[in-house]
């Protein structure tokens, strides 16, 4: 069978070696299903053939589980001979890793099948093929994330918030303090530091703030009009904020959900629309302010968005501590419902003039795989679209909300509510769909079977 020809990175290579002529080692990196980077290193004698003519991967390196473990039942694996897929690497991705000791590169590549398709368990793939209904509309599709984040410190042994303390004591400083611009100033080496790695290797990272606990912050990203890329930033930029927290003595910390008592972590996605013509596709009439109960269009998609969040969780709230974040006392969405500037709802739609109309995506967890949640929200605003779906009436901003949990906020419900999904698999892949049924259900059953600390704590002696 043929093999692909991967488009040439010969002319990328010699601008970056230009620039970075020490470089003797570089990194390839593909996600996985979780949105972990996989992948292995090359030396410099290899990088001018990996460039111009991509390699060969382990295909089941994208659908491992969290612990990095194959699923038995499932394709590449060892049940069909583990086998290699031609790979390529991704055009624009070569940069530094400036937090390296010694000079070292890095790069995403892709999987394809030898006959040039489009490898099904690439998460960048499962995107693409949902952004084709709009590519299909003629609409430009500008989004970005925003990603909040624990900084950790080992205190005896036990993952403590890396908390502020007062001026010229070591006392900690109680309360969420949020927005607290002094926060910052506690980890300015570290914000920094991000901001400089983030510069070279071209992640457009933008605001920093102190979020609603101890040691929680968030840093955006700018709007682009490549969501494929706004992923890769998202997925990047975490590697980054991993790398600088490692360097200062913490760890960076992106579960949903790591202290009970205190407020979880999101990966919010807002996106926009627009037309050949460059008008706002959510807009209509010529005001400059978009009012409620905005255009039909928006109506449709959000009502796609809400109609399809229960069969989507799975993909928002991945592991097993996502649906501890899920709880209606902690500012997390648990119902599908919309509003107007207002933060405790699933979609919002935020203070925008008619240029920048948009909703903000809030359900997902900082654990999420972006390219997977970016697609799923991708299918529920064209399933709304295409079947003129209304949404429910809008939560009026500044109304207090007592939400119903209508959101699965347990594992095992939200895999039954996707598995029933008739909508999900046209879009991400009918294969896929049943592959990624199989890797959560079997974690699931892994992590339900582990004894861990809390039964002995509440059992052992009681019963």
């Amino acid at each position: 069978m043929a093999t692909r020809k991967p488009k040439s990175l010969g002319p990328e290579l010699t601008r970056f070696l230009k620039k970075y002529p020490g470089t003797e080692t570089m990194e390839l990196l593909i996600p996985d299903m979780h949105g972990i980077l996989r992948g292995k290193r090359i030396r410099k004698p290899d990088f001018k053939k990996v460039c111009e003519e991509g390699l060969y991967f382990c295909a089941g390196a994208t659908m491992l589980t969290v612990l990095g473990e194959t699923v038995s039942g499932m394709p590449y694996t060892e049940s069909d001979g583990d086998p290699d897929l031609p790979a390529a690497l991704v055009p624009g991705s070569i940069a530094p890793v400036p937090w390296a000791k010694k000079p070292t590169g890095q790069a995403l590549f892709r999987l394809f099948y030898d006959n040039g398709d489009n490898f099904f368990g690439d998460p960048r793939s499962i995107l693409e093929n949902a952004l084709q209904p709009f590519h299909e509309r003629g609409l430009r599709i500008v989004m970005a994330t925003e990603l909040e984040f624990y900084l950790l410190q080992d205190v005896s042994r036990r993952p403590t918030p890396h908390a502020p303390t007062v001026p010229g004591m070591s006392r900690p400083q109680p309360g969420a303090q949020v927005f607290h611009p002094d926060d910052l100033w506690e980890i300015e080496a570290f914000i920094n530091e991000v901001y400089e790695y983030c510069d070279a290797q071209n992640i457009p990272a933008d605001a920093a703030i102190s979020e609603y606990a101890q040691g929680q912050f968030e840093i955006n990203l700018r709007h682009i009009d490549d969501p494929v890329l706004a992923c890769d930033h998202a997925l990047l930029l975490k590697r980054v904020i991993k790398a600088s927290a490692r360097k200062h003595g913490m760890v960076a910390c992106f579960m949903a959900k790591p202290f009970a008592d205190t407020s979880g972590s999101g990966l919010h996605i807002h996106m926009s629309m627009y037309e050949k013509a460059g008008k706002n596709f959510f807009v209509e009439g010529k005001g400059q302010n978009p009012e409620a109960p905005f255009s039909k269009k928006l109506q449709h998609a959000v009502g796609g968005l809400l109609q399809l969040m229960p069969e989507s969780t799975a993909l928002f709230a991945p592991n097993i501590n996502s649906y501890r974040r899920l709880r209606a006392d902690m500012f997390a969405p648990v119902e599908p419902n919309w509003g107007f500037n207002h933060r405790v709802v699933a979609v919002r739609i935020p203070e925008s003039d008619n240029k920048n109309l948009r909703f903000e995506h809030r359900v997902a967890g900082a654990d999420a795989n972006p390219f997977l949640v970016t697609a799923a929200i991708l299918a529920g605003v064209d399933y709304g679209l295409k079947n003129k779906i209304q949404p429910p009436a809008m939560i009026e901003q500044g109304t207090r909300v007592s939400p119903k949990q209508k959101i699965p906020n347990r594992w095992d419900d939200a895999l039954d509510k996707f598995a029933r999904s008739r909508v999900l698999p046209e879009y991400l892949g009918a294969e896929y769909f049943k592959t990624f049924l199989v890797n959560r259900r079997a974690e699931c059953t892994q992590f339900h079977n582990e004894v861990s600390l809390l039964d002995y704590e509440w059992y052992l002696r009681a019963v």
